[in-house]
């Protein structure tokens, strides 16, 4: 009786310990849904434009150049008025909207709204580009400031023209110090996850860029060459 007693107390401890072991696995496959449930569907990855060398960084790293890019075309785009500043400024305000910050962009819609107040964006064209020779290209750890892996620092020379109808009323050469932070929190209206946080200074005005001398030795000793 004693050994039938103790294969039933062995049975039931065996059995005991399936169990166990079933509810560890099924607390573990548990855990494992709820991390492919929560992992995102899509990935942002930042490939540096010159690809004609290979490049090895980790997938949520966000290089320089990435950041130049992003900056110059968001404020590019802004400051583009083709036809009525009033209406140009607030439409590009609105869609421009989920590439700044909160406080940049309450910052921005004060800046219209005093202007339309004085009269400076009616009937206004305007249109900002790049100063030939002050670009990314030129001097790569002038244009991109890194604060840290989430923050950067952006200079912009730009050029600003603008008009009043046919006429030209202002060039001006602006140098815009901008901030830039990482913003994960729309990837279906802002793709890129980055956002402008305006100006980290106030903007100055540039001079001109000095051309440089032609290089020696041009078309008259080629001439001169067998």
């Amino acid at each position: 009786m004693s050994r039938f007693r103790n294969e039933v107390a062995h049975l039931q401890a065996h059995i005991k310990t399936l169990r166990l072991g079933a509810g560890a696995l099924l607390l573990i496959a548990l855990v494992m849904g709820g991390g492919w449930w929560s992992a995102p569907r899509d990935l942002t990855i930042h490939v540096p434009p010159d690809l004609r060398s290979g490049s090895t960084r980790p997938w949520w790293d966000v290089p320089p150049e990435s950041v130049y890019a992003f900056t110059f075309y968001v404020w590019q785009q802004l400051h583009r008025w083709p036809t009525n500043g009033e209406e140009d400024y607030a439409r590009n305000l609105h869609a421009l909207s989920p590439y700044f910050t909160p406080a940049c962009r309450a910052f921005l819609q004060a800046d219209y709204d005093y202007r339309r107040s004085t009269g400076e964006l009616r009937q206004r064209v305007r249109g900002v580009y790049e100063i030939p020779g002050r670009g990314y290209g030129d001097n790569p750890t002038a244009r991109v400031r890194t604060v840290s892996d989430r923050n950067w620092v952006v200079t912009l020379d730009l050029s600003a023209d603008e008009y009043h109808g046919p006429e030209q009323v202002k060039r001006a050469l602006v140098r815009y110090p901008i901030k830039v932070e990482r913003s994960d929190v729309d990837p279906a209206r802002n793709p890129f996850g980055l956002a402008l946080d305006c100006y980290d200074g106030a903007p100055q005005r540039i001079a001109a860029p000095t051309p440089e001398p032609p290089a020696r030795g041009g078309l008259g000793q080629q001439g001169d060459s067998p």
